[in-house]
């Protein structure tokens, strides 16, 4: 039976997952109205689609069940590789000032960069690397 985490709704990191899954959909409204570059689009949905996953894991407590993977660091390289693509694609979409659109999803991508790097730095601040098994239950919230 899965359990729900509730409090992880009520949480920062909850509250972040929710700011980039929201930016991200914006984005790729902003990227397919206008049919920008492919790339553009396409790097918006992958942020959307593994934050979305990522936020399941913690919200269903999956993250206790599926323990071949220390996912509090898989989550935080995760948003550091992000933020690393959407800075890049955020200044890309942001010369190209022809067309409104592809510049306010720059916009949007520059802002997600942000969330991420934000997301990383507080799981890479609760991660213990030294510490029992005991310890790692408290860094999944």
């Amino acid at each position: 039976m899965v359990e729900v985490n509730y409090l992880f709704l009520h949480s920062v990191r909850g509250g972040l997952k929710i700011a980039r899954m929201l930016v991200a959909f914006m984005a790729t409204i902003c990227f397919a109205v206008n049919r920008s570059h492919e790339a553009f689009l396409a790097l918006v949905i992958i942020e959307f689609v593994i934050t979305l996953l990522f936020f399941l894991l913690y919200l269903l407590n999956l993250q206790k069940k599926l323990n071949f993977l220390f996912w509090p660091l898989a989550d935080a390289f995760n948003s550091l590789v992000g933020a690393l693509f959407l800075f890049i694609v955020g200044l890309c979409a942001t010369v190209i000032k022809t067309v409104v659109e592809t510049l306010v999803g720059g916009v949007f991508c520059l802002i997600l960069c942000a969330l991420c790097i934000v997301d990383a730095a507080f799981l890479l601040r609760k991660i213990t690397f030294n510490q029992g098994a005991a310890a790692g239950d408290d860094n999944n919230n």
